[in-house]
């Protein structure tokens, strides 16, 4: 009857996953689908808790609390423009779970080995799972181990660097150590050779040295990617915390785990890939830390960028009958969009076109800028994805890039040595006018200059986006 309960409840958490995911696809539904997710996880972890092997109330209890108020905590701190560093973190802490359940699992396994017939009928829980199983059966859980725990530990690192490049923390050029592919190789033969070892000893060293191998991979990859790809592989990540879940979900014969690690991985690896086709990168690549960096001398950009004030701005605007915007990750840093929220309202309310071109890796995580506009109100109609709105560049008045950088670089069509070379961008130099919004004249995240700010039909509109839209809303007729 227990069984049959958590059964049963796991499989109505599987359900509303699955509900939760594909409600996260439409900003109509995707608050209704955070809920589902929520709903669906408190009631995994009630049957967890009052499940078969279930223990350590005090304890358990004590570990939800904690993570509980840590989690609020953090969600009342972070800003929307931190929201990329936070899932790479929350990755990294699946990654890391993943490893000490394969410990775990591996320790659990050596005491129940070394116990006689009659010590093993006394065991409940996991241990007397693995008392069932014979040797056919110990052998495949040390490979579904084995791979939770590889993996896990390069989602880990991998992570953890990923926090630091998205934070500042950690330099956003693509660095490789010396022998770059080479040293990536060496450490995943090693790991091979660790699986053989493991799998005909079951000692503890393989395993230890295979984690060590994993963490350098996790970390070297990463390492190795610029930050202009930045969102893929905040995107890979999450496929690989999925599947690390899933390979502990067989470990652990928990097959909510398995649906939910699967779920996560393979949603993860189609979002990867989408966004590898809308950059123009092989996939991969993408798995293999092997892009982000330039092939040769970039080309030099000649020229000068050309200020203008708002009340330029506002002419042109209160002129135009269709206007483009173009959101990026200044505009989150500037928590700007309430401020785009309400210039659109009035451009609209003037009889203008107005619509936002967003490209699939805008900000730092995917669908971040989608996010920030629907918090703002923005009509859903209006906002639309590169490959809809592309073409309609050259029937525009006015093109306004607020925060944005790599996204409407003309250097990726027009220099082969680009690191972002042959990634499709939004081309708003092909409006008659375009204002970008920009604090000052430095290069974006991934350090390549754009040569967009010097085309002769660009102005410059330096400031606080924020601040620069407040000085600019009250001009718009």
């Amino acid at each position: 009857m227990e069984f049959g309960f958590t059964t049963a409840a796991y499989v109505v958490a599987a359900v509303l996953f699955i509900l939760s995911l594909g409600g996260l696809s439409g900003q109509e539904s995707a608050k209704r689908a955070v809920w589902y997710g929520i709903v669906g996880m408190a009631l995994a972890v009630a049957a967890t808790l009052i499940g078969p092997g279930s223990g350590l109330w005090l304890l358990s209890l004590l570990l939800i609390a904690a993570g509980g108020s840590i989690g609020y905590v953090v969600a009342q701190r972070v800003q929307m423009t931190e929201m990329p560093q936070l899932v790479a973190a929350m990755h990294s802490l699946v990654g890391l779970a993943a490893v000490f359940v394969g410990f775990n699992a591996h320790f659990e396994l050596g005491n129940v080995l070394a116990m006689d017939d009659t010590a093993r009928a006394t065991l409940d829980g996991f241990a007397a799972l693995l008392a069932k199983k014979n040797a056919v059966e110990i052998n495949i859980l040390r490979v579904e181990l084995f791979l939770g725990i590889f993996i896990g530990a390069i989602t880990f690192t991998g992570s953890v660097i990923a926090y630091g490049k998205l934070a500042g923390k950690v330099t956003s050029a693509a660095t490789k150590l010396p022998g770059g592919h080479a040293l990536n190789a060496a450490a995943a033969a090693l790991s091979l050779l660790c699986l053989i070892w493991y799998f005909n000893t079951g000692g503890f060293f393989p395993l230890l040295l295979m984690t060590l191998a994993a963490l350098f991979i996790g970390y070297h990859l990463i390492m190795g990617i610029g930050g202009a790809d930045m969102p893929v592989v905040v995107s890979m990540l999450n496929s690989y915390s999925g599947w690390a879940a899933a390979a502990i979900g067989f470990s652990l014969g928990n097959d909510l785990l398995i649906v939910v690690g699967a779920l996560v991985g393979s949603s993860g690896a189609i979002l990867s890939y989408i966004m590898c086709k809308a950059m123009n990168r092989h996939f991969v690549s993408v798995i293999l830390g092997g892009f982000g960096g330039a092939s040769g001398p970039a080309m030099e950009v000649e020229g000068e960028q050309v200020a203008i004030e708002a009340d330029g701005v506002a002419q042109a605007l209160n002129d135009a009958d269709s206007v483009i915007i173009i959101p990026g990750y200044g505009m989150a840093v500037a928590q700007a969009q309430q401020s785009v929220s309400e210039l659109v309202r009035k451009l609209r309310a003037a009889g203008k076109n107005v619509r936002f071109a967003i490209h699939p890796v805008a900000g730092r995580l995917p669908g971040h800028m989608n996010v920030l506009l629907a918090e703002a109100k923005v009509p859903y109609d209006i906002v639309m994805e590169m490959d809809e709105i592309n073409d309609d560049f050259p029937d525009t008045d006015v093109a306004i890039v607020i925060g944005s950088n790599d996204i409407v670089n003309p250097a990726a069509q027009e220099d082969p040595n680009s690191p972002i070379a042959g990634m499709p961008v939004l081309e708003c130099w092909k409006a008659k006018q375009v204002f970008v919004s920009k604090r000052g004249q430095g290069t974006g995240y991934s350090g390549i200059e754009n040569p967009l700010f010097f085309k002769d039909n660009t102005r410059m509109f330096y400031g606080d986006a924020k601040a620069s839209l407040d000085k600019l809303l009250p001009m718009i007729d």
